[in-house]
């Protein structure tokens, strides 16, 4: 016997809105959110276009804003998420806050590319790094707070201080996948009887010159920089590559019967989980996509379900070539000829690649996919590519009853993750 886990709360913060009634609508009417890079000039770069958080402060969430001047971007994504999950759970105080956890899948903090060259600058001598001017320039001049908030683990730390979240509390950061990974090991956590809530999700911003740097030189970007809304174009033949998004989601993840006895809102049940890995390349899926399709059929095994039995996947889906091409064999290895008439679609065509907050963010798309039975479109889908040949929903919402959906994360690093979640 292990306990069903049902979530209860859920808050996101993304380029297409912090709301959840503003995000959804925008996802049904097939909204864009990218657009020309303004976080720092990009005019440099191959790529110049993100799909950027507009007009988010933590004032909105009743925090000082100079109280968080020293704190990441990517930190103020999530306790924003974080506080719209607590108060939309209905929780207000937790009876044992020691069974209350936080699990997050969060990024790299803030990266002051402009001080580093500073640093840099400062060392030069004769055309040569001079360490020991580099080092005593940086101990004169840099914040330790501000250090300290470069680590990943500060925006848990930040979430349980500010929710008195006393259980456990635990980030991991595994590329694209890394929020999945996290509600999957927080589900885990809470079906063993170890907690009864956990505030699990992630967040993450590489809007900055060090990561469109890296991308960049991976060619995994998109530069498409004179359309910037239809650039992201997941399945569709003619993509060249995905479009960084930022932002934070979180969900409540309340053990059933605690929920019940609160009379909670539910709004859906985390059924099933699977964690693979390609052991493969770090920067290539398997090109038989076996990690892929292997984490499908354990989520499916753990939740006890058929393949049939799923109605709608929400993909990966990130728009580069060999992810699509992929992900669409993997899918098509795991459902067999279910995968013919079962509705696919990537909501990444809208917002982004989230990066670590990606999984946390579609796993929330996933459940209000179910309380509306609407499946949101994949937009800038207008060339049917051959090897990617199943029905991804182009370019419309479409209403449909949606009773059991499948949510795809894979990371760099041949990371896995997929959850199934069921309406109750």
């Amino acid at each position: 016997m292990r306990n069903r886990v049902v979530v209860t709360g859920m808050g996101w913060i993304n380029p297409l809105g912090i709301s959840l009634p503003a995000v959804w609508e925008a996802l049904v009417a097939g909204k864009s959110g990218v657009g020309p890079i303004s976080i720092f000039d990009a005019a440099h770069y191959p790529t110049q276009i993100a799909a950027e958080v507009k007009d988010w402060t933590v004032a909105d969430i009743g925090e000082d804003p100079e109280d968080w001047t020293r704190q990441a971007r990517h930190t103020t994504f999530a306790i924003g998420a974080a506080a719209k999950a607590f108060e939309d759970s209905g929780l207000g105080e937790v009876d044992d806050p020691t069974r209350f956890g936080v699990y997050l899948g969060a990024g790299e903090g803030h990266q002051d590319f402009v001080l580093f060259n500073r640093m840099v600058t400062k060392a030069l001598k004769d055309g040569e790094i001079d360490v020991q001017r580099f080092q005593e320039y940086g101990i004169a001049t840099l914040n330790p707070v501000s250090e300290l908030e470069q680590e990943p683990s500060l925006p848990s730390a930040h979430i349980a201080a500010r929710h008195n979240a006393q259980g456990p509390n635990l980030n991991c950061l595994t590329a694209c996948a890394a929020s999945s990974q996290a509600i999957g090991e927080a589900v885990e956590m809470i079906r063993r009887g170890e907690t009864n809530l956990m505030l699990s999700g992630g967040t993450h911003s590489m809007i900055h010159p060090f990561g469109v740097t890296g991308f960049n030189l991976l060619t995994a970007l998109s530069v498409r920089n004179d359309e910037p809304e239809r650039a992201s174009r997941p399945f569709d033949a003619e993509r060249d590559g995905f479009v960084l998004g930022e932002g934070a989601a979180m969900v409540m993840l309340e053990e059933y019967e605690h929920a019940r006895r609160r009379n909670a809102r539910i709004y859906g049940e985390i059924v099933g989980f699977g964690s693979t890995a390609d052991a493969f390349r770090v920067t290539d899926s398997h090109p038989e996509g076996r990690g892929a399709a292997s984490c499908m059929q354990m989520a499916l095994h753990d939740a006890g379900v058929d393949a049939s039995d799923v109605d709608y996947i929400n993909a990966h889906g990130t728009s580069t070539a060999v992810n699509d091409k992929v992900e669409t064999m993997a899918i098509r290895n795991v459902f067999g000829a279910h995968a013919d008439s079962m509705p696919i679609s990537s909501t990444k065509s809208m917002m982004g690649h989230l990066i670590a907050a990606a999984g946390a963010t579609e796993t929330i798309i996933s459940l209000l996919a179910l309380n509306h039975n609407v499946i949101p479109p994949t937009i800038n889908y207008e060339n049917p590519d051959p090897e990617c040949d199943l029905d991804y929903v182009p370019n419309a919402a479409r209403e449909c009853q949606v009773r059991r959906v499948l949510t795809n994360s894979f990371g760099f690093g041949g990371q896995n993750i997929a959850l199934l979640v069921a309406a109750i």
